[in-house]
């Protein structure tokens, strides 16, 4: 007001607009979850506001990742997601690289999605693929179709030139039956994209140690062996 002018002033209602909730806090479990990984930045906000408008869904968390393209992930009712979903492909299909509609998502996939870690050991499971949907229904696959446990899953994050991985830990035949499963088509999509895994029987303990703390290598702590250095 140093003008004498007083400056425009907005007010929402407190029901107007809801943010997710923080990491502290429980994130709300819904049915359905989809991922949409968009060419270009433009489309994929176009397409957030086409979603919001077509039905109402429950949540949303969208924005730019690496290599120049934009991701969305939402969710709510079945019903909901699948109509929103629609609308998107329809308007702007052209510029979505790949995307994954899960009907009944597996709640462990739901909290990996927003970046919960579970701790576990046993032999393990790699897997990358060249897109954040993709890897979402791998996971999705691999879940559902044995008792292996999600370590972790990342969605284009910092490193990833715009692929997602996933570590998983389990019994060696279970990890076996799930890199089977995560490699093929969940019935209702496409088989993930560019498709690569690893498994290793018996992992090493400091791998296991080092998984279990951190897979980004600039949070990764130097684990001091000993082994010969001379």
């Amino acid at each position: 007001m140093a003008d004498g002018r007083h400056e425009p002033r907005l007010f929402f209602p407190p029901s107007a607009i809801r943010h997710l909730p923080s990491k502290r806090e429980p994130m709300k479990k819904t049915p359905a979850l989809a991922v949409l990984d968009f060419e270009d930045i433009p489309s994929g906000v176009w397409a957030v506001d086409a979603i919001l408008k077509k039905a109402p869904i429950a949540f949303v968390r969208a924005g730019t990742v690496t290599r120049g393209r934009y991701l969305v992930v939402f969710g709510g009712s079945t019903g909901s997601t699948a109509e929103s979903l629609e609308e998107a492909l329809a308007k702007v299909g052209t510029s979505i690289i790949d995307h994954t509609f899960l009907p009944d998502v597996h709640p462990v996939l739901f909290e990996a999605a927003f970046g919960a870690r579970h701790k576990s050991t046993g032999s393990l499971l790699i897997i990358e693929t060249e897109t954040a949907a993709s890897v979402v229904r791998s996971a999705e696959a691999a879940l559902k179709g044995t008792p292996v446990d999600l370590l972790e899953l990342r969605l284009s994050d910092t490193g990833l030139a715009g692929k997602g991985i996933a570590f998983f830990a389990g019994d060696l035949h279970d990890i076996e039956v799930a890199a089977d499963l995560a490699r093929g088509s969940t019935g209702y999509a496409p088989p993930p994209r560019g498709f690569s895994h690893r498994l290793i029987a018996a992992p090493h303990e400091v791998v296991e140690r080092e998984i279990i703390l951190t897979t980004r290598f600039e949070a990764a702590p130097l684990l001091e062996l000993d082994g010969e250095i001379a």
